[in-house]
């Protein structure tokens, strides 16, 4: 059995579908990489800035509903590891806010994209890729996927970001953020740009 704390598996006999949690945060950082590049190759481009706020609040509302909940059960030492990562997601959607509110702080927002970045891939998903069993990646996986969908797309420092609070609050902020979206005709996507 798991340590992830996860709902048992229905009995299909076969392979369960979808990818691993490192595979997703793996690509959605590449993702992000990409877009903090452009962000300070083309400062002027609010649609770029816009992508990239909603992007990364998606990103970092799954990571807390469903990543750091995982390395706190599964991986040693995980609860300082996780209240780490959530102090530094928590600057990181400070920053988002300043950026979406003012336009600054475009550099500071980028090399705090890149330590977050590295951090997950040194340490934090090596880590949970050893201790917990793949079939429960995956299935995080598709939770992470999931959750992503739901996330608000703006930054909201002050809502709860651990569970189970932020399972019930960040899913109702969004649908108030992609109401708004809709309204102002804001991208969202990067197939958006």
């Amino acid at each position: 059995m798991s340590d992830v704390n996860l709902p048992p598996l229905p009995p299909t006999g076969g392979e369960i579908p979808g990818r691993s949690i490192v595979d997703v945060v793996a690509a959605q950082h590449r993702e992000l990489l990409g877009l903090t590049e452009r962000l300070t190759a083309s400062p002027d481009d609010p649609a770029v800035a816009s992508v990239l706020v909603a992007t990364l609040s998606r990103h970092l509302c799954a990571e807390e509903q469903y990543l750091y909940p995982a390395v706190r059960t599964a991986v040693p030492g995980g609860e300082q590891i996780a209240d780490r990562e959530l102090a530094e997601d928590q600057a990181i959607l400070e920053r988002l806010r300043d950026l979406e509110r003012t336009g600054d702080g475009r550099d500071d927002l980028a090399e705090a994209v890149r330590r977050h970045v590295a951090a997950d891939a040194e340490e934090l998903l090596p880590l949970l890729e050893q201790m917990v069993p793949s079939e429960d990646l995956v299935r995080l996986g598709n939770r992470f996927e999931t959750a992503e969908e739901a996330a608000p797309t703006r930054p909201h420092p002050s809502t709860p970001s651990t569970p189970p609070w932020n399972k019930v609050v960040d899913p109702l902020v969004g649908v108030a953020d992609k109401i708004r979206d809709v309204i102002s005709s804001r991208a969202t996507y990067v197939r958006d740009l």
